[in-house]
């Protein structure tokens, strides 16, 4: 892949900036199903792939700590020069607010650590005080039975294997870092060149084995999907990528390969349940 915007909901989007790799069936034996977003896992041999703070928090908030005894709630993050602030609620300890300042990295088991230098509670600093008494973060916040996100000591630890929605990722962060208001991170190894490399514009490629959407199924599959408008990145989302095919336009190869010229998802007409939150609580306001 190469400049992609990548949906997971019409909220929360990765950008890809490039990216080699496998799609594999999540079920031995069967194959990849673009309709089923559950039927395959990405692993990643190569990637650079950057999130926005405000990405990061909606999954955080909708797909991490979304339980009734959730330990932490509304969650935000930003950026501070090359600090990243998390700030939220300690649901756990009564809803006390709390933030956490500290510096990334990505950890020798391939996920990323945020340290915290700064801890606030209730608006106070806890920093000095949890040091003097011989205390860490991991006493304040408790993600034992959280998936995706751990405290150890004064350590926060990102899991992006376990925290974003389906379709998943599979593999080791090398390297982190802030840039602007986006936490970039850096999959694997560099990798030959691929297959694709000579597609001009902003692209997702896929050859080899077997893979179905809608009722075509291509046996040694050779399909481009081509950004319409490479002027900017390629705007997917994969529950609407069919509107994206049709309002695009397709070429065969002299091999039989599929060349699509698939419109952008952010130049789609909107459907009904992607309405902004803006104007959905509007209108649960003007029903109250």
């Amino acid at each position: 892949m190469k400049n992609v915007m990548y949906h997971y909901t019409p909220l929360v989007s990765v950008h890809i900036v490039s990216l080699q790799g496998h799609l594999t069936p999540t079920k031995a034996g069967e194959i990849v199903i673009f309709d089923d977003k559950n039927s395959f896992t990405l692993a990643l041999s190569s990637a650079e792939i950057g999130i926005t703070c405000k990405s990061l928090a909606q999954v955080l908030n909708q797909n991490v700590f979304s339980t009734e005894n959730t330990p932490l709630k509304n969650i935000s993050i930003e950026t501070k020069a090359d600090q990243l602030v998390i700030k939220g609620k300690l649901h756990q300890k009564g809803d006390i607010p709390f933030e956490v300042t500290g510096i990334l990295s990505a950890g020798n088991d391939g996920r990323i650590r945020l340290h915290a230098d700064h801890i606030k509670a209730a608006h106070l600093p806890m920093k000095g005080l949890l040091d003097l008494l011989g205390l860490d973060l991991s006493r304040l916040i408790n993600t034992q039975k959280v998936a995706g996100v751990t405290v150890e000591k004064d350590d926060v630890i990102l899991d992006p294997e376990q925290i974003l929605p389906p379709p998943h990722i599979k593999g080791r962060v090398t390297s982190v870092r802030i840039q602007g208001q986006e936490v970039v991170q850096v999959f694997g190894t560099p990798q030959p060149v691929g297959f694709a490399a000579k597609q001009s514009g902003n692209y997702m490629a896929y050859r080899n084995n077997e893979l179905q959407f809608g009722k075509l199924t291509m046996h040694a599959a050779d399909l481009i999907m081509i950004d319409m408008n490479p002027r900017d990145p390629f705007d997917f989302y994969l529950d609407r990528y069919k509107d994206q095919l049709v309002a695009g336009y397709t070429k065969i190869t002299p091999e039989f390969g599929l060349r699509v010229y698939t419109r952008d998802y952010n130049k789609l007409p909107r459907s009904k349940d992607e309405t902004t939150p803006h104007k959905r609580r509007r209108a649960a306001s003007i029903a109250e």
